[in-house]
């Protein structure tokens, strides 16, 4: 008999198709998110599931669920699930690495221009019916080429970015756990390794695209905000809960910075309300990785982690592979 696996959200058809092959499926084309005791009910005799971060997994769910043995989450980050708890109660879990990075440092590149030269503040405007005549200050905003580029959280993703400043002549710095080698800096832009503290006050242009962890829970705070220029930008779309929004939305109405573009937000799909009533914030719903090609290969990534979980193989993406001698 095939092992059976629960399909926490929808998901494109050929990747049900897929999963039918090697497994006995429960779907959810109706893209219900489950509340953590429906989740449990749901994964009762299921051997697998893949899921995406809308489900948290932590020790009190897994507890719940004797028959678990893979979670293959569709997306990089995996702050949802706890790690270490699965590996007590010997549940593999993998996430899908690489296959985004580049989509993710293109829209990455789109909300940085976005928020500098203010085009969402202007689209309203246009739209609004408000333009009558060209002016001299109307939406200036400030230059992407010849600025200096800061970027936190050096992994893929943040170099992928950094490369593409190329382009618009910028320096850039950055603050990492770690710092790059001299031939990665190099690829990087040639990067230059600097304190967190140095890369606010001379960046002009920050983008964030560290891991969330607890260690990284409000990297950007009140204090954080007051040492970056007021001219500067700040972009974040790696995590919420890495800014602290309620202080940056005291920032923007301060004009301590000029402005912010976010894809993520601490409480998502839930946000603070007043970041609409600011015209400095460019809001978009998580959508950094939603190009169809790359949604579709994170899909197929979380799927192949899946089957070679469960057909005895190890995954390609195992996140916690000390438990792979012991499966």
């Amino acid at each position: 008999m095939k092992p059976a696996i629960l399909v926490t959200r929808a998901v494109f058809p050929e990747i049900l198709q897929l999963l039918s092959q090697h497994f006995q499926v429960e779907s959810n084309q109706e893209d219900v998110i489950f509340s953590p005791p429906e989740l449990v009910t749901k994964l009762q005799g299921k051997q697998g599931v893949f899921t995406t971060a809308s489900a948290r997994f932590n020790a009190e769910l897994l507890q719940q669920l004797p028959d678990l043995k893979m979670i293959a989450q569709m997306a990089v980050g995996y702050d949802n699930i706890d790690v270490a708890a699965c590996s007590a109660h010997r549940v593999m879990a993998s996430n899908t690495p690489d296959v985004l990075n580049e989509t993710t440092a293109d829209f990455g590149w789109a909300l940085l221009m976005a928020t500098a030269r203010r085009i969402t503040e202007a689209e309203h405007w246009l739209r609004a019916g408000q333009w009558k005549k060209w002016s001299y200050n109307g939406f200036l905003g400030a230059d992407l080429h010849g600025s200096t580029l800061g970027v936190i959280g050096m992994g893929r993703i943040g170099q992928a970015i950094a490369r593409r400043s190329m382009g618009f002549d910028m320096k850039v710095v950055y603050h990492n756990r770690s710092r790059l080698d001299p031939e990665q800096e190099a690829r990087a832009n040639k990067a230059r390794y600097v304190s967190k503290d140095e890369l606010l006050r001379t960046a002009d242009h920050v983008v964030l695209v560290l891991p969330y962890s607890a260690a990284s829970h409000h990297t950007i705070g009140a204090d954080e905000l007051a040492m970056m220029k007021p001219t500067a930008t700040l972009v974040n779309l790696a995590r919420g809960g890495i800014v602290d929004d309620v202080a940056l939305i005291a920032a923007l109405r301060a004009k301590t910075i000029a402005a912010a573009g976010l894809d993520v937000f601490e409480n998502e799909p839930k946000f603070h309300p007043d970041f609409l009533s600011l015209e400095n914030v460019v809001l978009t719903p998580h959508i950094a990785s939603a190009s169809e090609a790359t949604r579709r290969a994170m899909a197929g990534c979380a799927a192949a982690n899946l089957i070679a979980a469960l057909g005895g193989e190890r995954p390609p993406n195992l996140l916690n592979p000390e438990l792979w001698p012991k499966s």
